[in-house]
């Protein structure tokens, strides 16, 4: 056979079994480095539960017209 596997058919069982144990690792890692970039890309909840706290401080902090009726 000579085509892009050639090469690969020659070689021993364990040295085939390291080939593709480094090639699953590396896609493994490749999605894992990929999702966690995808996900953790924007931190959009974290703004807005910052947003609602520094509001919240904001009206705790000033004094209201109702409590001193």
């Amino acid at each position: 056979m000579a085509g892009p596997f050639s090469g690969y058919f020659g070689l021993a069982p364990k040295t085939k079994n390291v080939v593709v144990a480094g090639g699953l690792t590396a896609f493994v890692f490749g999605v894992y480095f990929y999702t966690m970039r995808a996900v953790g890309g924007t931190d959009e909840l974290q703004v807005a539960i910052d947003k609602f706290e520094e509001h919240k401080r904001r009206n705790e902090t000033e004094p209201s017209l109702e409590r001193k009726a």
